[in-house]
């Protein structure tokens, strides 16, 4: 740490540049917005991300664009929008006069107690920017995924989207877009390392993956940040003491999908936003479970190395991954190797990976002729919710029969994991006779021995996997997913892509 370094983070902020530094390294914007500027207009809820009331819209640059995003405040650490634009509820009217989402919400009568209003409008503000054109009713239901109303209900709501959204964005923040995006740009061409401190505790933001490799040697026990979508929750649920923090955010080429023969590279940095077109490109299945991934705010800030890192047994995306056979590669020091995606998952929470290591990209390769893909996503609520059973198939087909199976589960131990039992059972099977898949169906009973738990009985779990393997075939033997889905028919989603 040198003094060339810098001790402060930088945004912009009702249209100027704001430095700050000397902050806790676990403070996070929603305690910074409320406490410190008593812009009290963004509430906190639920604390850990789910309720929306706290969202407020963060101005990224993409690819060299502006693209304005929901976050949730309450669970995204303060030094987390450094190189942002921050925009909160209490910056969009101006005068006296609303802004078109709030001039709407009035006009429809979305709001009674008003609690959950300020990240209504902030998630609308965010679609009235981006939001493709015409609007549909399942774009906006999407975009308010994240935000719970338990009073008002959500015709009145939707009813205002409609109406605030039913043409091209036309206030004075993309009036301002282009001095926005200058103002950013700037911000970026000026970027340098920083270390905010505070006694022995530090917020690091490196902007290299060399740099990032020698934080984690010196500081083997920092916490490496990501998205902050399951840390955030570490600090205000879980109440720990993170001393030291390097956010991965502000590495280039950290984040971005890169086209290689036969498979894509997905930078551990990029969001679950970012990555969802070109999930969805690989097949539609993946994009509808991209599509259900936590809410919009999640979505925006979480990422897919995150996700995997993270080692959680019902994340959605390792199952898909598994099955699709992805590799992992690592990084420690100078030294870069590279694993199956099955191989980092050792024991619950517990993965391949030394300190200081890193995931830095993951390898997913593209279906060829010969294969298929199916993934399921069961949970209690449809929309931003944990999975109970998550899972993914992918099967190679020779005239009608199965010559390889991949089949892997979420939720169903404690790590996601292949069913390699199942899988042998159905090698050499045709799709034309269901009586032969019996035994690969039976087979599941002993490649997993599901808990109980808030989520789901381990005799619902084994009930469920059992039925979505047998769906899986169904399908793929050419049943239509009119018959086989309530929602989410195969057709549909091609159709959407």
């Amino acid at each position: 740490m040198t003094d060339a370094i810098r001790k402060d983070i930088r945004f912009v902020h009702r249209g100027a540049v704001v430095a700050l530094g000397g902050f806790s390294p676990r403070r996070t914007l929603l305690d910074w917005l409320r406490e410190d500027q008593r812009l009290t207009g963004t509430k906190e809820g639920c604390a850990e991300g789910d309720c929306g009331a706290c969202t407020v819209v963060l101005g990224r640059l993409r690819h060299g664009q502006l693209v304005y995003e929901p976050v949730n405040a309450c669970i995204l650490l303060l030094g987390q929008i450094d190189g942002c634009e921050l925009i909160t509820v209490d910056d969009l009217a101006r005068d006296g006069a609303l802004h078109p989402v709030q001039a709407a919400m009035v006009a429809h009568h979305g709001s009674q107690c008003g609690f959950c209003t300020p990240g209504i409008v902030m998630s609308l503000f965010a679609f009235y920017q981006e939001g493709a054109r015409p609007v549909t009713r399942a774009a906006i239901c999407d975009a308010l995924a994240g935000n719970l109303c338990r009073c008002t209900g959500y015709r009145p709501i939707i009813d205002a989207a409609f109406a605030a959204c039913a043409t091209e964005a036309a206030d004075r923040f993309m009036a301002a877009r282009q001095v926005t995006l200058a103002l950013l740009q700037g911000l970026a061409d000026d970027a340098g390392e920083v270390v905010v401190s505070q006694g022995d505790s530090f917020f690091a933001i490196p902007r290299s993956e060399a740099a990032l490799a020698r934080l984690a040697l010196d500081h083997p026990g920092a916490t490496l940040l990501a998205g902050g979508t399951d840390v955030g929750l570490w600090l205000t649920k879980g109440l720990m003491a993170l001393e030291k923090i390097i956010w991965l955010g502000g590495i280039e080429g950290f984040a971005g999908v890169r086209e290689e023969p036969g498979l894509i590279r997905i930078g551990a940095g990029t969001s679950h936003a970012e990555a969802h077109a070109v999930l969805a490109a690989l097949d539609p299945d993946l994009g509808e479970v991209m599509r259900r991934f936590g809410s919009a705010q999640v979505r925006a800030s979480g990422t897919v190395g995150g996700n995997i890192a993270n080692g959680s047994p019902i994340g959605d995306l390792a199952p898909c991954f598994i099955a699709l056979g992805a590799t992992l590669e690592l990084r420690l020091g100078d030294t870069a190797r590279r694993l199956p995606l099955e191989d980092f998952f050792l024991a619950y929470r517990k993965q391949d990976r030394l300190p200081s290591e890193f995931v830095t990209a993951v390898h997913v390769p593209r279906l060829v002729a010969g294969q298929v893909f199916r993934a399921y996503k069961v949970s209690k609520r449809f929309d931003e919710d944990i999975s109970a059973v998550m899972g993914a198939f992918r099967f190679s087909l020779a005239g009608g029969t199965i010559t390889q199976a991949r089949i892997a589960f979420g939720g169903m131990a404690g790590t996601p994991k292949r069913a390699q039992l199942s899988e042998a059972a159905l090698a050499g099977v045709s799709l034309a006779d269901p009586a032969g898949w019996d035994a690969a169906l039976d087979a599941l009973a002993e490649d997993y021995q599901p808990l109980t738990d808030q989520r789901a009985t381990s005799a619902y779990r084994s009930m469920v996997a059992r039925n979505l393997l047998l769906k899986a075939l169904t399908e793929v033997a050419g049943a239509d997913t009119e018959v086989t889905r309530l929602i989410a028919h195969r057709g549909g989603l091609e159709a959407a892509q």
